[in-house]
């Protein structure tokens, strides 16, 4: 395959596969996670913060986190899930988003390419180490729930020594 990559190999970096073009990344050691994080949010507008509770976000599904289906992806439903929740954090007032003690994710429905979708977060509780919020994924056209998620975190604050 390595091989068969380097016979289609441009001067600019894109390699071609099939009729298909896509760029070659280099990244740095430690950097592949934020490039993810980045990759899965692009275009994530954050609507509504409501201190001490509350976050609303929209996004519109690009065909980069679709399955051959054009159906939202499963996993980069649960990164939105688990960023969007850890966020809310913030705006229930932890000075730290945490570790992740737990993260349940219901799938009810698939969003489809393009679909505008919202997510709701909300802060259950907020506790002296831990916390614990609910995020909700809908259809931004028609209410419909795709997902609701429950995301429980460790929140002390590391030790100093």
């Amino acid at each position: 395959m390595a091989k068969q990559l380097e016979d289609h190999r441009s001067n600019d970096g894109e390699v071609e596969l099939g009729a298909m073009m896509t760029t070659e990344w280099k990244l740095e050691p430690g950097v592949a996670s934020k490039l993810f994080d980045a990759f899965t949010v692009a275009g994530l507008c954050v609507d509504a913060i409501e201190p001490g509770r509350a976050m609303i976000c929209s996004f519109t599904v690009p065909p980069r986190l679709t399955d051959a289906s054009k159906r939202m992806h499963g996993g980069a439903l649960a990164s939105l899930v688990d960023l969007v929740g850890s966020a809310v954090f913030f705006a229930g007032g932890s000075p730290t988003t945490g570790v992740s003690l737990e993260i349940t994710i219901s799938y009810l429905t698939a969003a489809r390419a393009n679909e505008e979708i919202e997510i709701d977060a909300r802060v259950l509780g907020i506790g002296a180490t831990a916390g614990c919020v609910t995020v909700e994924v809908r259809k931004k056209a028609t209410g419909e729930v795709i997902a609701h998620g429950r995301h429980t975190k460790y929140l002390a604050v590391s030790s100093k020594l």
